[in-house]
């Protein structure tokens, strides 16, 4: 191969380069998907939290809750691990449109079989 092609490639390669993560900062994400894990197991606890009097968070409380931290797991893992965070924007962009469309979906379905009424709970109720 000739100096001006190597020349060429090197500089086409330059071009597209990045920095990708670090080992400490990998760490940190896997911290930081654990915290955000952790918090999505703990609305299982919420009745036993004091202010709670007892009762378990209505169905809408808990989709409200889980579905952020659902979205910002989801960006976490493809930004970083899927290195989307350092792609071409277009990869970016077909994702995100993937997450709107399948809550979007996911919210048409709930609505279709009212998931979101905490009725279909009353028979668990005491009484």
């Amino acid at each position: 191969m000739s100096t001006a092609t190597a020349t060429a490639t090197d500089a086409h390669v330059d071009e597209h380069a990045h920095d990708h993560p670090t080992d400490l900062m990998y760490v940190k994400i896997a911290l930081l998907l654990g915290v955000i894990t952790a918090a999505e197991v703990g609305t299982y606890f919420w009745e036993d939290l004091p202010f709670s009097d007892g009762k378990a968070a209505s169905t809408t409380t808990l989709i409200l809750v889980l579905f952020p931290m659902m979205i910002a797991k989801f960006a976490i893992v493809c930004g970083y691990f899927m290195h989307l965070k350092f792609d071409n924007k277009i990869f970016r962009r077909v994702f995100v449109f993937g997450l709107v469309l399948a809550t979007a979906v996911y919210f048409i379905m709930f609505s279709a079989f009212e998931f979101l009424s905490d009725d279909y709970l009353k028979f668990l109720q005491k009484g």
